[in-house]
C-alpha cells in the first residue's frame, strides 16, 4: 500500500497471487532476476508483485504482454519452474465483502493454476547506444532503425507504407 498508494481490490489481486506463486514455485522475492513474471495486465496489482516478489520492469524481471486478463505467469529460472494464474471469478458479494475476500480470503480459492504458455523469457540484455541522426537523441540498439542508411530512433523513423 505503501508502494501503490492506495488499499485496493486490484492491489489485493497481486499481493494474492505473488503468495502463491511464492508457495508453488518455493521462492522468495528476487534479488536480481531470479523470479520472472509476465503479466497480462498493468493494473494496480503489478505494483504488488513489484515489491513483494522483486519483479521490476527495470531488472527485467517484468514483462508486459497485454491481454486485459488478471493473469500472470510467473517463473523461477534456477529451477525451471513455471506457473500461470487466473484470476477467478469472484462470488456473488457487496463491493466491501469482495474487498474483503480479495485482501483476507484463501488464494487458493482465487485462481486457476495453469501451465505458462511460454518458455521462460531471456535475461535482460545491455545493448550498444546510438545518437539518433535526425534528434540526436540516445537510443539503445535495439530500438534503433536505419533510414536512407543513417541511424535514427523510432519516434523519428518514417515507415514505408504507401500510404496503407
Amino acid at each position: 500500500v505503501a508502494f501503490h498508494g492506495h488499499a485496493c481490490g486490484g492491489l489485493a489481486v497481486g499481493f494474492q497471487a505473488s503468495l502463491y506463486a511464492q508457495e508453488l514455485l518455493d521462492c522468495v522475492r528476487a534479488a536480481d532476476e531470479e523470479i520472472v513474471c509476465v503479466s497480462e495486465n498493468d493494473a494496480c496489482g503489478v505494483d504488488a508483485i513489484q515489491v513483494v516478489l522483486g519483479c521490476t520492469v527495470g531488472k527485467g524481471n517484468l514483462i508486459f504482454q497485454m491481454q486485459g486478463k488478471n493473469a500472470f505467469c510467473f517463473y523461477r529460472r534456477d529451477t525451471g519452474k513455471s506457473i500461470r494464474l487466473v484470476l477467478r471469478g469472484t462470488p456473488e458479494k457487496t463491493r466491501e465483502e469482495r474487498l474483503a475476500w480479495l485482501m483476507h480470503g484463501d488464494y487458493h480459492e482465487m485462481f486457476d493454476v495453469k501451465e505458462a504458455a511460454l518458455p521462460v523469457p531471456e535475461k535482460a540484455r545491455i545493448f550498444k547506444t546510438y545518437t539518433c541522426a535526425l534528434c540526436k537523441e540516445r537510443v539503445a540498439e535495439s530500438h534503433a532503425r536505419l533510414q536512407n542508411g543513417e541511424i535514427v530512433c523510432g519516434a523519428c523513423f518514417s515507415a514505408y507504407t504507401r500510404g496503407l
